[in-house]
């Protein structure tokens, strides 16, 4: 066995599953280390500098806290692209791939031949910019309330090398009342969804280290992004335009019954990869 995968692999077996504490000494070596999947079966070593050797000891300190692995490479995979990512925006994971995907065959197949489209709370930027490259002849805008996630969404946009035009916005501030006419043909959203009763069941890297000001609403009004977000779908769609939402999975049918009240149509709700109701797509 590789020594420095042994190394890593029997630091973290006590804070982690086997299987898992594998996955993630696997990604440090390739990712941090430049050592292929061949290189660690193999046994295949290499010579560590006196600052890779402190840069290792640093990384296992940080995963054995449990901090999510990609904060600590710094780097996330989304749609076949890698992202920058710290503790101020989400891990992408991959069912918001799959609403992305959902996006990019559905536009393809359209009548829009460039079209509008804003991401509401962008995060990391993966949406937007996976959505930018994806679809060339797109206008892409993102929102969102953080400043520090805005940072790193641009700084994500310019090392792909895509324009995308971002601006910080709190969607529960009505941005509606900015403009008289309808601007999107396409709005896309992953807000926070998860009810604060569900923290227990949460796992413990995500709750220390994940921004709750993006994961978390209130009990008392779980449909609460979904509902200005829907309000705002209405005054600002195109018409004929699309909303698409990552949603709660036991909130699905709650959420399309919001959006039919409010006039949207032709609501349809898509299970993920783990037959979990995920994703919603309506149209104006």
């Amino acid at each position: 066995m590789n020594a420095s995968f042994k190394y890593i692999f029997d630091k973290l077996s006590t804070a982690y599953p086997e299987r898992e504490a594998r996955a993630i000494a696997r990604l440090v070596l390739e990712t941090r280390f430049g050592l292929t999947q061949v290189d660690i079966c193999m046994g295949r070593e290499r010579t560590f500098s006196l600052e890779e050797r402190r840069d290792l000891e640093n990384i296992v300190k940080r995963l054995s806290q449990k901090e999510p692995v990609q904060y600590v490479l710094g780097q996330a995979d989304f749609c076949g692209r890698t992202f920058s990512v710290a503790p101020g925006v989400l891990v992408p994971r991959p069912e918001t791939e799959e609403l992305a995907e959902w996006i990019i065959r559905d536009e393809k197949a359209s009548e829009f031949s460039s079209p509008h489209i804003l991401d509401i709370g962008t995060g990391s930027g993966c949406i937007a910019i996976t959505l930018s490259q994806e679809l060339p002849q797109a206008q892409v805008s993102a929102i969102d309330i953080s400043p520090q996630a805005l940072a790193i969404a641009r700084e994500n946009a310019e090392c792909l090398g895509v324009a995308v035009n971002f601006r910080c916005q709190d969607i529960l501030d009505s941005p509606s009342k900015e403009q008289d006419s309808p601007l999107w043909d396409i709005i896309v959203s992953n807000p926070p969804y998860i009810c604060e009763h569900e923290r227990e069941d949460m796992e413990e890297n995500v709750l220390r280290y994940e921004p709750s000001q993006a994961l978390f609403v209130p009990d008392h009004d779980p449909l609460l992004f979904y509902r200005a977000i829907g309000e705002y779908a209405v005054k600002m769609l195109k018409e004929g335009g699309r909303l698409y939402m990552e949603i709660n999975r036991a909130y699905g049918r709650e959420t399309a019954r919001l959006f039919q009240h409010l006039g949207l149509r032709d609501i349809i709700v898509r299970k993920d990869l783990y037959g979990n109701e995920r994703m919603v797509r309506c149209r104006k």
